[in-house]
């Protein structure tokens, strides 16, 4: 299983067989709102009492390496149901933390 996301595009012409393929760490943010316009946003969500706090605010600094100030803002927005973003994201980072003892999921509306 892979431990981080990775992007790609591929275009080929039918006319002239040309073909290009071009990949990425980080995703433009014009191509993560296209995903998020084309097939809606995923919300990360926690559930039940294994829900603790340290714990997810641990993983949420080693995934999105973020500083203790935003980690504790971002749990705030994941404990109310309210942090969102691709569903690979959110996948991601919901087996972080299942793996953490978390009981977490990825969910669509």
């Amino acid at each position: 299983m892979h431990s981080s996301l990775e992007w790609d595009v591929t275009a080929s012409c039918a006319a002239c067989g040309v073909a290009f393929a071009v990949c990425f760490g980080d995703m433009p943010s014009e191509r993560w709102a296209q995903l998020i316009a084309e097939h809606g946003a995923a919300t990360l969500r926690v559930v039940g009492p294994s829900a603790k706090r340290v714990v997810i605010m641990r993983v949420l600094r080693a995934e999105l390496g973020v500083d203790l100030v935003h980690a504790k803002a971002v749990l705030g927005r994941v404990l109310d149901g309210d942090y969102s973003g691709t569903l690979p994201e959110m996948e991601l980072l919901a087996r972080k933390l299942r793996a953490a003892g978390i009981a977490a999921e990825a969910t669509r509306p």
